[in-house]
């Protein structure tokens, strides 16, 4: 899980003891300070950072401060603090997040190639990594570089309500999905229509798409053109994802219609264990193609129903990532899809009477 610390360092006085109030009631996972007597007054659900020169007895997550390599090699504590502003510190950074539980990283360059390096650097390490951030903005960023980011971040806020929009930010990571095994029941071949490709400004995983169905009970995980293809390069940020009526799966357990998707929409990507990331929409292709539907059932005889082109290059996931061409489906294939207990108005889960058919 993602985590913030609060520096309360450089918070103005008269702002400090909302930003703290704030930070306990958000439940951030702790406050930063060089002050140990103003940490005393912190309650213990909260972890309580002292950042000092050098090691000393403390109740608290004693960070020292680490400039050199011999400093490193005497540490006494098990946190660190290191500013990175050339390559003799971003090794140092590098090492210290290997060997230590905690170390903090300041970046000097705005460039983001250095915490790149330190979370390469520090891969498997069983310590946790923080990176220092000037805004709310740069949290977002430090949070997701390398699709893994820092384990953490340290900000100083301005107010108390920076300290909420830090935590809301924190909650924007994206919980994974309980897929289901669907059987195919039927495909029916149905002519033209208009069909919806949504390009993403991301790469899809080999196992990765979209979720989308023609009911908001159900949809069916469309793959991405992640795979080689006769005639055709490979596309992999894009899904042919279906008829432009069909829902589609997006963060917060939201739907969006396909024809409603325009650059700057988002997205939700799904693999074939259900795990989900938030994706930018860079354009949503809408073109006349021939369409087929694919009707199937869940194990539970829940009906889901999907519309797509009518193309052997269309492909759908089945269990264990298998992927699947949409016109060599046959009753009794195994496809992975998602059952939702809702139904949808504009888009929002509602729980009331819908029978979609």
């Amino acid at each position: 899980m993602k985590f913030a610390w609060i520096d309360l360092r450089t918070v103005p006085e008269a702002q400090r003891e909302a930003v703290v109030d704030a930070a306990v009631h958000a439940r951030l996972a702790g406050v930063v300070s060089d002050d140990p007597a103003l940490l005393d007054t912190l309650p213990p659900t909260i972890t309580r950072v002292l950042v000092a020169d050098a090691a000393v007895e403390s109740p608290h997550l004693v960070t020292v401060v680490v400039d050199d390599q011999d400093r490193l090699d005497r540490l006494a504590a098990d946190a660190a603090f290191v500013q990175v502003r050339d390559d003799r510190t971003l090794k140092l950074a590098c090492e210290a997040a290997v060997r230590l539980g905690h170390t903090v990283v300041e970046f000097a360059d705005p460039t983001k190639i250095p915490l790149e390096i330190v979370i390469a650097a520090a891969d498997g390490a069983a310590g946790k990594l923080i990176c220092v951030v000037a805004d709310l903005e740069e949290a977002g960023i430090a949070l997701d570089v390398l699709e893994h980011g820092s384990d953490g971040v340290l900000m100083a806020p301005r107010d108390a309500t920076d300290v909420f929009k830090l935590a809301r930010l924190l909650e924007a990571t994206t919980p994974p999905l309980a897929l289901t095994t669907l059987v195919v029941q039927g495909i029916t071949h149905n002519g033209l229509g208009d069909r919806v490709c949504v390009d993403t400004a991301s790469h899809f995983r080999e196992d990765e798409g979209i979720l989308v169905g023609s009911y908001s009970s159900g949809f069916i995980l469309c793959c991405s053109e992640t795979h080689p293809l006769p005639y055709m390069p490979t596309r992999p940020f894009r899904v042919n994802a279906g008829a432009l009526h069909s829902y589609v799966l997006g963060p917060d357990n939201r739907t969006n219609y396909l024809s409603e998707l325009r650059s700057g929409s988002t997205v939700l990507a799904v693999d074939s264990e259900g795990r989900t990331r938030k994706l930018t929409v860079g354009r949503a292709k809408l073109e006349s193609r021939p369409i087929l539907t694919i009707t199937a059932h869940s194990p539970e005889g829940v009906e889901v129903s999907l519309t797509v082109q009518d193309d052997w290059h269309v492909r759908v996931l089945g269990p264990g990532g298998k992927v699947r061409n949409v016109t060599e489906l046959q009753r009794g294939d195994e496809l992975l899809g998602y059952i939702a207990t809702e139904q949808r108005h504009v888009g929002i889960p509602i729980g009331e009477f819908c029978k979609e058919t």
